[in-house]
């Protein structure tokens, strides 16, 4: 039995478990794999087209008939700034050099779009039961059409502050993402990175903010991180970085060797990629030129200038400038498919629950029934807490 209920209502899922969206790794294959399996699948929209958003959902349609989650970053466009451009083109120059990539020739732009009017009319043509947004929220005009479409509205908040905000605009459920999550931080009432909490003092903050049910997000990849979850109040969890090795998730053989070899201590909360601060496998590009920068353009602008780079390296077999995002319990992962991953993560947690409820000594039930009971108005206020002597012993191993 699960401690809490309402997401799985709200969502007419299985499992308390939503696998995390993330751009240009999560598709339509591992979306449906974490549906069949009693899951939440999330679809990645923010790097895709508008026709390659339309075949995926069309994958998705045809391959599941359960609950899918689609999201959409929500960012404001950056005005042009070629200023700001040209400097971060020069404090690049000396790597283009060194590669013998060619300085003056022209870049792509940015891909992450996003959530507008066309991406609105697919949602109003697929009717997604869940659509889950990424800095705060879109328009409400926009945000109007998602719910008469029928969907339940998600987002991420990584303050109370934020929590608060998305609930006074109609939220039916909030993220809570802790600072050690991967990926792109959901920040969007702060720009200060320094003062973002991790997910053992951020959610339970949130639950007690908020009456809608809160999703616990950072640093969750097995049992233990979900039933912590719980315990601090969370309905539901987020999982992103334990099903990057997947076979479902579309990562390259590069970025899936480095997850397999990423240390707790070896992510980092950078800039340098995109223009907005993100956490990722720490890298030669971090490093030497972050990962904090004051000198990137605005979000998602940084990247264009990275994308020679980029290529070139990673023809060489090298990370050096590519984004590797991961959350800081990489080194938890297990290599299975999504969908049994998913599945033995929701057995586990339920027999984690199950144990740290029936290996509980008689006395601790006694402890808990004593201070929950109204204290006595001039009697004896002590409470019968074992001495060392009581405690269960742990058997002939000791």
């Amino acid at each position: 039995m699960w401690p809490d209920y309402r997401l799985i209502n709200l969502f007419d899922i299985e499992l308390p478990i939503i696998q995390a969206p993330m751009a240009g790794s999560a598709f339509s294959d591992l979306a449906v794999a974490v549906s069949e399996a009693g899951g939440l699948g999330s679809l990645a929209c923010a790097l895709l087209s508008v026709e390659q958003t339309r075949k995926e959902l069309e994958s998705i349609r045809r391959k599941t008939s359960h609950p899918i989650n689609v999201n959409f970053f929500c960012h404001q466009q950056p005005s042009n700034d070629p200023a700001r451009e040209s400097i971060w083109r020069r404090r690049l120059d000396a790597y283009y050099i060194q590669l013998g990539v060619d300085a003056n020739a022209l870049v792509p732009t940015s891909t992450r779009a996003a959530f507008d009017d066309k991406m609105c009319d697919l949602v109003m043509e697929f009717h997604p039961e869940v659509v889950s947004f990424h800095f705060g929220l879109p328009d409400k005009n926009l945000l109007q059409r998602v719910r008469r479409a029928g969907a339940k509205i998600i987002s991420s908040a990584t303050s109370v502050d934020e929590a608060c905000w998305l609930q006074d605009q109609g939220c039916d459920a909030i993220v809570a993402q802790g600072y050690e999550a991967g990926g792109h931080r959901g920040m969007f009432l702060t720009q200060e990175v320094s003062t973002q909490l991790g997910t053992m003092a951020l959610v339970p903050q949130v639950v007690d903010a908020v009456k809608v049910p809160v999703i616990a997000a950072g640093g969750i990849a097995d049992a233990r991180g979900i039933a912590a979850a719980f315990a601090l109040g969370a309905a539901g969890v987020l999982i992103g970085t334990a099903y990057m090795l997947c076979p479902e998730a579309r990562i390259s053989p590069l970025y899936r060797q480095a997850l397999k070899d990423a240390k707790d201590n070896e992510t980092a909360i950078t800039n340098v990629f995109t223009g907005r601060p993100a956490r990722g496998i720490v890298n030669r590009l971090m490093r030497e030129v972050g990962p904090m920068s004051d000198v990137v353009p605005e979000f998602p602008l940084a990247a264009a200038a990275l994308a020679p780079l980029r290529a070139k390296s990673e023809s060489a077999g090298s990370g050096d400038f590519t984004p590797m995002w991961s959350g800081q319990a990489a080194r938890l992962n297990r290599e299975l498919p999504a969908a049994e991953l998913t599945k033995q993560l929701a057995a586990e947690t339920l027999e984690k629950l199950r144990l740290l409820g029936t290996n509980a000594s008689p006395d601790v039930f006694a402890q808990a029934a004593a201070l929950a009971a109204p204290w006595p108005a001039t009697e004896d206020l002590s409470i019968p807490f074992p001495r060392t002597s009581e405690k269960r012993s742990r058997g002939p191993s000791g």
